[in-house]
C-alpha cells in the first residue's frame, strides 16, 4: 500500500485542543497542498471537546483522527506510540508533523524509530521537493550559524518537529467540510512502564512564550548590569524580559530568558529588540512577532532585516528616553 496523505500531531490539554495544533495546521495545509493530498490531524487524549474537534476541519483539515481512553487523558510515551503505531500501520501517511513541545520531543523520537523511518528536530522550514516529492526539512545547525535542509528519501513517513509559536495558528474557515473519526483505543495499547505523578504548572508573571510583548537584550548592552537600564522601558511596556543566547552565555540573564532555537520560540504583538545582533539563532526565535523595533548602533546589523521599525543609536540614550515617553504618556 502505498504512503499518502500529511498528518499533524495535534495536541490536547484537560480534553481542549491546544494552540500548537492550529499552528501545525498552517504548516500542514501547505505541504498537503502541494502534495495535493489531504490533511489529516490525529489527536489523542479522553473526551476530547467536539466543538475544538470541529475547530480542526474549520482551520483546514480534511480528517480528524482520534483515540480516546481515560489511560491517554494525559501524555505517556508508551501508549501514545503505540496508539500512533495503529493509526500508522493502518492508514500509511506519507509526512508526520508535530511540534517541538515537551510531548512532540518525546513522542516523535521514539515513534520514528518504532515506525523506522527519519526524523529532523526543530524545522524552521518545511517544504516539498517538486521533483521528488520528498519533504525538506530546514533546521539551523552548528549553534545556529549555517541552514541544513534534510531529506530523507528512503523511508516513510517522513517526520519532523517544529517549534511552537513559530508559525501563525491557522484562521478558522466556518463551513469547511471534512470527516470526524472518533475511535476508543484498544486495552492492549494503553499499557505503561511510566506512571504521571504530578503536574507543577508555571506561574511566572510574564510567562516568556506566552507575552503579548517581549522586550530583549543582547551582547549590546555590554555587561550584565546594564540590564536595569531595559527594565524601566520593560516595566512600562508591561512586558517579559528576554535575552540573546550570547547575553545568557555570558551570564546577564538566566537561561528561561533566552529567545531562540536554543531557548525559547516567542510570537508577541511586540518584540523590541535591545543590543541584539539577530544571529540566525535568534531570528528563528522571534521572527514571526507581530511587530518587531531593533535598538542597534550598528545600521548593517541582521536584526534590521526582520525589524518593521529600526533606530540606529546609542541604546543607553535611546531606552531611557522612550521609557520616560512611555511614562507620560501613561499619566496624561
Amino acid at each position: 500500500m502505498e504512503h499518502r496523505g500529511v498528518w499533524i500531531v495535534g495536541e490536547q490539554s484537560e480534553g481542549r485542543v491546544q494552540r500548537i495544533s492550529h499552528e501545525l495546521l498552517t504548516r500542514g495545509r501547505e505541504l498537503a497542498d502541494k502534495r495535493e493530498t489531504d490533511l489529516t490531524a490525529v489527536v489523542l487524549g479522553n473526551d476530547i471537546d467536539a466543538d475544538d474537534l470541529q475547530g480542526l476541519i474549520d482551520r483546514g483539515a480534511d480528517r480528524v483522527l482520534t483515540m480516546e481512553a481515560p489511560e491517554l487523558e494525559h501524555f505517556l510515551v508508551e501508549p501514545y506510540t503505540a496508539c500512533m503505531m495503529q493509526l500508522i500501520e493502518r492508514h500509511r501517511p506519507e509526512i508526520i508533523i508535530a511540534g517541538a513541545t515537551s510531548t512532540g520531543r518525546t513522542l516523535m523520537p521514539y515513534l520514528a524509530i518504532r515506525a523506522d523511518a527519519g526524523l529532523t528536530a526543530d524545522c524552521t522550514v518545511l517544504d516539498i521537493e517538486p521533483e521528488t516529492g520528498n519533504l525538506l526539512q530546514t533546521r539551523p545547525a552548528i549553534g545556529g550559524n549555517i541552514l541544513a535542509t534534510i531529506k530523507t528519501p528512503e523511508y516513510r513517513p517522513q517526520m519532523a518537529t517544529v517549534r511552537p509559536r513559530s508559525t501563525r495558528p491557522a484562521e478558522p474557515q466556518p463551513g469547511r467540510g471534512g470527516e470526524i473519526d472518533r475511535q476508543t483505543a484498544p486495552k492492549e495499547l494503553l499499557g505503561s512502564r511510566v506512571r504521571r505523578v504530578d503536574f507543577v504548572p508555571d506561574e511566572s508573571e510574564h510567562g516568556l512564550a506566552e507575552a503579548d510583548v517581549v522586550v530583549s537584550v543582547g551582547r549590546g548592552i555590554k555587561k550584565g548590569e546594564n540590564v536595569t537600564v531595559v527594565e524601566p522601558l520593560a516595566e512600562s511596556l508591561d512586558a517579559a524580559l528576554g535575552a540573546s543566547r550570547d547575553a545568557v552565555d555570558r551570564g546577564w540573564m538566566s537561561y528561561p530568558h533566552q529567545v531562540g532555537l536554543s531557548g525559547q520560540t516567542v510570537s508577541p504583538k511586540l518584540y523590541v529588540a535591545v543590543g541584539v545582533s539577530g544571529s540566525i539563532q535568534h531570528l528563528a526565535g522571534m521572527q514571526t512577532a507581530e511587530t518587531i523595533v531593533a535598538i542597534n548602533n550598528d545600521p548593517e546589523a541582521q536584526i534590521f532585516r526582520v525589524a518593521d521599525f529600526g533606530i540606529v543609536g546609542d541604546l543607553f540614550e535611546i531606552v531611557p528616553a522612550i521609557a520616560e515617553k512611555l511614562r507620560e504618556a501613561a499619566e496624561d
